[in-house]
């Protein structure tokens, strides 16, 4: 069967003909609603609205912020008065047309395009002032990009519509005990962000709050206020995430059609976040290690600076900072100097030649050299003892005590072997250096001429 000439396959691709009907009535209606002599003042009078507030407004934002700077510059007060002179345009802008609104009433003209401006006008100042009190710069765009087109919408009246062809984008999950059908649509899932998202950021503000009041409370320990700290930031976001869910209507037995799944993830490619968040749990509980610890891991000696849900935060004398992982402590051990008693001991070994006669005299000096060290506690006398005959020397070691391992070890054992040297030149005992002799038993015979 072939097509005739009137016929083609466009035709039967793209309705040419129905489009251009549709494009025929859209431009009438434009021509019409346009060419309306009401319609047009409206719209010139809210693009002529623009021009005084464009020129008064950022006038007024310095006279108000010239006059209120010295009265008031920290605080809640101060955000409220900087998110007002931020608006100061846009606040120009709406009331210069309610000038318009209220001149066009006076003659008896329709007001409807100037009254949706003002509603436009007025939900993004209330939303933008909002936005600019919240501190975080993400969530104030967030908040910003979802409540302004909504108010958008339902200025317009559209709002409604759009809910609906959203709420027609459905996946079924299942059915109830009841055998009702449960779906889940594309509005409730942004509904439940939307939730999700001021509910954090109020559980991270009530984090923060309860963080801050717990630093100040000396009765707590930093271990305890570490735990504390972790937990919140562990419960409040799922809390942030159920409440959500509830909110919107969602029927949370529905979760277990996903649970087999999340085993699976969680066994397999979580197992070692898992096993860090139940370590770092394990470690604040029985307080093995908190904040301000003095650790040696690895060879590595340094001081906790801070304890997270999978890490603690190392650092050592160099400045740098190590994050090892939680399950590290659990799995290989550390060494903790400041555990339970922060006065350790430690070990200067040294060696005297065996020239030296007075070997009691050498251990008197060494005592005396390491208590003239600021660091060494006084309290505890050091002790030295004759350790073993060397090679090259006789060997001793000078036992100390030290009540801040978290400032170091190198440092203050540097500063006993530079007491020692001292007072070892000044009383004539000499420090060995390896020696060899060699005994030749017979020349070798010259070569004959």
């Amino acid at each position: 069967m072939r097509m005739t000439q009137d016929e083609s396959a466009l035709d039967e691709l793209l309705p040419l003909e129905a489009m251009e009907g549709q494009f025929g009535e859209t431009l009438a209606w434009l021509q019409e609603t346009l060419l309306d002599i009401n319609v047009a003042l409206q719209i010139g009078l809210v693009a002529a609205a623009f021009i005084p507030a464009l020129i008064f407004g950022p006038r007024l934002r310095h006279l108000v912020e010239n006059h209120t700077r010295e009265l008031i510059r920290t605080g809640l007060a101060r955000r409220l008065l900087t998110a007002a002179i931020a608006l100061a345009t846009p606040l120009a802008l709406l009331a210069v047309l309610a000038i318009e609104r209220v001149v066009l009433g006076a003659i008896d003209r329709p007001v409807h395009l100037i009254d949706a401006a003002m509603s436009l006008m007025t939900a993004w100042l209330v939303i933008r002032a909002v936005t600019l009190i919240i501190r975080s710069r993400f969530w104030s765009q967030v908040a910003f990009y979802i409540a302004w087109p909504v108010a958008a919408l339902d200025v317009f009246g559209l709002l409604d519509d759009v809910v609906m062809q959203l709420q027609a984008l459905a996946i079924p999950l299942g059915e109830t005990e009841e055998g009702d059908p449960v779906d889940l649509s594309l509005f409730d899932i942004l509904r439940t962000l939307i939730y999700f998202g001021i509910l954090f950021w109020a559980a991270s503000f009530a984090g923060r709050a309860i963080n801050g009041q717990l630093e100040r409370t000396d009765e707590i320990s930093p271990a305890l206020r570490a735990l504390i700290s972790k937990v919140l930031g562990f419960v409040l976001p799922i809390v942030a995430l159920l409440i959500a869910l509830q909110l919107t209507g969602f029927n949370l037995a529905t979760l277990a059609i996903f649970s087999g799944a999340v085993g699976i993830g969680v066994g397999l490619g979580l197992q070692k976040t898992v096993a860090n968040f139940a370590a770092g749990f394990t470690l604040l509980a029985d307080k093995s290690i908190k904040p301000g610890d003095a650790l040696e891991v690895d060879g590595q000696f340094g001081w906790v600076t801070g304890m997270q849900s999978r890490y603690v935060s190392m650092r050592t004398r160099d400045g740098t900072e190590h994050l090892i992982p939680n399950e590290h402590f659990i799995a290989n051990g550390v060494i903790n100097w400041s555990k339970s008693d922060r006065v350790v001991r430690q070990h200067a070994p040294f060696g005297v030649s065996y020239g030296t006669e007075d070997m009691e005299k050498v251990q008197k000096l060494a005592i005396a050299a390491a208590q003239t060290v600021d660091r060494v506690v006084p309290d505890k006398t050091p002790v030295c003892n004759l350790m073993e005959y060397g090679d090259s020397s006789v060997n001793f070691d000078l036992r100390f005590w030290i009540s801040d391992p978290q400032n170091g070890l190198s440092n203050v054992r540097s500063d006993v072997y530079i007491a020692i040297w001292k007072s070892f030149h000044e009383n004539g005992i000499e420090f060995p250096f390896p020696q060899m002799d060699v005994h030749v038993k017979e020349m070798p015979k010259a070569p004959k001429a």
